[in-house]
């Protein structure tokens, strides 16, 4: 027994020291593996950090200013984006995408033609950027808006010719943008007062006093060739008799400042901002398997140019016009003559007052309308009250709070869905132009809206959704 006894003490002496050996060894290699660990960890942390230090930022995914906000910059690959409208989409079975042109940094569609018109009178030497030109437009509000904005980002100055009864806010706009703004009572184009024609002048007159002074017995031909009927550049240059002002890349001609007419209803620039801009882009997003475009048009150049590109790619997309109130369009493209029944005899106005759509419909044949007509397949008449009701629909149902320009193109969406009998899947683009910031004072202001005698009814938007 204490033979047993005394083997069972030495066996337990010996367990233990092996016990005690196994715990230190263990203790060594857990301190060992958690030193290697936090090792590791540590260098993955150090690697994180340099890799997003800033003399390592990926430069292709650095925007150049303002400008590289706009539309599309290929040299970056992006586009503004396709949104659905999830509650038209839906309730009609087809699929209505919005190109979020609000997004852009001037707020419109706008900035692509401001952008584009800039960049062409560059290249043909008809502008040069901090030289204390001036560039001068008609405009509603949203190209003036666009044209401000870039203005200042290349170093121009703008002045901008605008109807009185435009929605407040733009005005203001433009003022903080720095531009000069002169408001004119609404006139018909043929009328030398007319918010364009009088850009037109103004630019003609830029500088020409200053450049009088001290000049006797000299000519001014301070026009400068553009190359085109409508486009206008000035300079303060005097030419002597006889001369006529060309810019030849002179040192001291280039140095001076000019007067620049955009004109966006006449100038190609418009047309090709969208042909190779906007066009493009829906085509790549929605890989070549839209249905419809619908588009309103106040220049023409946004339907021409999409609508262009697309049937180029495909003749059967159907190129689709929304027009509102008061314009010709609807009437020239269903019927061949540019009128509207408010032009009838014994109703039309000497100034003939909009509707509180803003920003689409015209009543003459200005040349970016002209490339738009052969290519579009129908036209939608939008009232004011199918606008009103549209936007305020949106609002309700999928957070869309956009301008009333949007809202009559997805009024021609619902119209044209339901006049095809569509409902199994297929697309419709059209543009969201701008965002209800722009029409605070007029189409989303109800007070406004009942002296214009225009209702605010949303059901009207079901009803039409309805509609089998």
């Amino acid at each position: 027994m204490k033979f047993f006894d005394s083997g069972f003490l030495w066996l337990s002496k010996s367990a233990l020291h092996h016990v005690t050996y196994g715990f230190f060894v263990g203790l060594a290699l857990l301190v060992t593996s958690t030193s290697l660990v936090g090792y590791l960890r540590n260098c993955r942390l150090k690697k994180r950090k340099l890799s997003t230090r800033p003399s390592e930022v990926r430069y292709s995914e650095v925007l150049d200013g303002v400008t590289g906000l706009i539309g599309t910059c290929i040299s970056f690959h992006r586009n503004t984006p396709l949104v659905r409208i999830n509650s038209l989409s839906e309730a009609l079975g087809v699929e209505i995408l919005g190109k979020a042109e609000f997004l852009n940094p001037g707020g419109s569609v706008k900035d692509r033609v401001a952008l584009r018109m800039i960049q062409d009178a560059e290249r043909q030497g008809l502008l040069h950027p901090r030289t204390g030109s001036r560039i001068f437009e008609g405009t509603v509000g949203s190209t003036g808006i666009s044209l401000a904005t870039i203005a200042r980002a290349r170093g121009y100055d703008t002045t901008i010719i605008m109807p009185d009864d435009v929605a407040e806010e733009k005005v203001k706009a433009l003022l903080c943008l720095g531009a000069e703004v002169r408001r004119v009572r609404p006139a018909s184009i043929v009328d030398q007062n007319q918010y364009v024609n009088m850009a037109r002048q103004a630019a003609l007159n830029f500088g020409l006093e200053r450049a009088m002074e001290g000049t006797e017995g000299m000519q001014f031909s301070q026009e400068i060739p553009t190359g085109s009927p409508s486009l206008v550049t000035t300079t303060m240059s005097p030419a002597k008799e006889g001369e006529t002002i060309v810019d030849s890349g002179d040192e001291d001609l280039t140095s001076k400042a000019r007067g620049f007419f955009a004109d966006q209803f006449e100038n190609e620039s418009n047309f090709y901002a969208h042909y190779e801009g906007t066009g493009p882009e829906i085509w790549r997003q929605t890989n070549g398997t839209l249905h419809a475009f619908v588009s309103g048009a106040g220049t023409g150049g946004t339907i021409a140019g999409v609508g262009r590109y697309i049937k180029l790619m495909n003749k059967d997309i159907k190129v689709v016009l929304a027009d509102p109130e008061g314009s010709g369009l609807f009437n020239k493209v269903k019927y061949g003559v540019m009128y509207d029944r408010k032009e009838a005899e014994g109703t039309k106005r000497r100034h003939q007052v909009d509707t509180v759509v803003e920003g689409i419909g015209i009543n003459r044949m200005a040349h970016n309308v002209s490339l738009a007509l052969p290519i579009i397949d129908d036209a939608f008449r939008i009232t004011d009250v199918e606008a009103v009701a549209m936007s305020r629909y949106l609002v309700k149902h999928d957070g869309l709070f956009v301008g009333s320009s949007s809202a009559c193109n997805l009024v021609a969406c619902v119209k044209l869905a339901r006049l095809l009998g569509w409902k199994e899947g297929q697309t419709i683009v059209t543009v969201l132009c701008d965002s209800g910031t722009r029409h605070y004072s007029k189409f989303w202001n109800d007070d406004y809206l009942r002296t214009a005698n225009t209702l605010t009814d949303q059901t009207l938007v079901e009803t039409l959704l309805s509609t089998v």
